[in-house]
């Protein structure tokens, strides 16, 4: 979401920014486009990071947020031994054990990726090392996601351990805010529409709207393929640029830190290894500006090209020049574990829907016809600022699912 101005908000985001400022435990939550990401950095504008970090649920998120695993922060590695030997091993932890007694709250981005079992050790972890019997030892826990976007992944789990189905969830009391105002479009009828793939629900509108977007695309169509798979989206992004009749330009990305982290941290990382562009190439931001001009998932295509800056024009027409920056994987502390130096960019041809998570875009082509996962329709489908900048592939009703348990969830709160 472009930035707003403090005295911008509007009358729903005001009230939630007031209770995000309390002493509440709070589950921000809400529909794709209702401003979650931006109502929680209105919240931590005032906020000293270290009394009070972001934790994200996936290391992608860490790095795009500037923040710390979740797992990271409390001590809970990949749960080696299981639960119980994970926490037993964090509480042995003298710098963990100091670090939660120093800090008086957390937030935890895209919840919804987070496992029960998870946040169960954490709140452990938390009470036990700060001596104290309330729920997270008297931590103040503020917990950002969607359940109707992507699930956790645990394959070694036949049932989705959604963290509102563990006991912890209820114990730590949340306030829940549930944001309804959307402002990535104001476009009722494709409102209806998305609430209700959100709800796993196939209506004659919702048939009817995906009938009459699945069209060829048109001629210079400039948007971005969204694919379920990988493999298909690296195909896809190659065969483009391979199809640009101009010079290749490539751009290693220069890596600093600890040796032992940059694996983990190269297939976490929003750039490649190697960024290959050519001039003409469409390409996608992977970061925010801090002065508005473009947003994680703005488009724009490369004019020129130099290894110091890109010229890049934004589909919007405007022509920007984009220099190198920084990606980071902080440790648990708080410090920079590796760093990653490169153009915030990728090639926009093709994007996997979980990479997209979190991004809005101008224009997109999607295919419905083989999805698996719960959300993954709505997230494809809520990417895009309105229906004129969406184009389906081809879609079943196979497709269009939602957990039957956050549908009941959502309904309580």
């Amino acid at each position: 979401m472009a930035s707003k101005s403090r005295n911008t908000l509007s009358a729903s985001q005001e009230f939630a920014l007031n209770l995000l400022k309390s002493k509440a435990n709070v589950f921000l939550t809400g529909a794709a486009g209702t401003g979650k990401s931006f109502l929680l950095q209105e919240f931590l504008c005032g906020q000293n990071r270290d009394k009070f970090p972001v934790l994200a649920s996936t290391g992608v998120a860490a790095i795009l947020l500037g923040g710390r695993t979740f797992h990271s922060f409390f001590g809970l590695g990949i749960f080696e031994g299981g639960m119980k030997v994970a926490i037993e091993r964090a509480l042995k932890n003298y710098p963990l054990k100091l670090r939660l007694q120093k800090t008086e709250g957390v937030v935890i981005d895209e919840v919804s990726m987070l496992s029960g079992p998870a946040l169960e050790a954490a709140e452990t972890v938390a009470r036990r090392a700060r001596g104290d019997s309330r729920p997270w030892g008297g931590l103040r826990v503020i917990a950002v996601g969607d359940f109707a976007q992507l699930p956790p992944v645990n394959p070694h789990s036949a049932r989705r351990e959604w963290a509102f189905l563990d006991p912890v969830w209820e114990r730590t009391g949340f306030d829940n805010l549930v944001l309804k105002e959307v402002f990535r479009t104001q476009e009722q009828k494709f409102l209806r529409v998305l609430n209700e793939v959100r709800d796993g629900s196939v209506s004659e509108e919702v048939a009817e709207f995906l009938t009459d977007r699945t069209r060829p695309l048109p001629a210079g169509f400039d948007g971005t393929r969204l694919f379920a798979r990988r493999e298909n989206v690296e195909n896809f992004n190659l065969q483009r640029l391979e199809d640009l009749h101009t010079p290749v330009s490539s751009f290693p990305t220069i890596y600093r830190g600890k040796e032992k982290e940059l694996e983990k941290f190269k297939r976490y990382a929003p750039v490649p290894e190697l960024l290959i562009l050519k001039k003409g190439a469409l390409v996608m931001f992977r970061q925010n500006d801090l002065d508005g001009r473009w947003v994680n998932g703005t488009l724009g295509t490369v004019r020129g090209l130099s290894e110091e800056t890109l010229e890049i024009r934004l589909l919007n027409g405007e022509d920007v020049e984009v220099e190198r920056c920084d990606f980071t994987l902080l440790d648990a502390d708080g410090s920079p574990v590796v760093v990653a130096n490169n153009f915030p960019l990728n090639l926009a041809w093709a994007v996997t829907i979980h990479k997209a998570q979190g991004a809005t875009l101008d224009k997109a082509q999607v295919d419905l016809r083989r999805l698996w996962e719960p959300g993954q329709a709505y997230v494809a489908l809520s990417r895009v600022r309105t229906s004129a900048g969406l184009f389906v592939e081809g879609w079943n009703t196979s497709s269009i699912i939602a957990d039957p348990e956050v549908i009941r969830f959502n309904v309580t709160r």
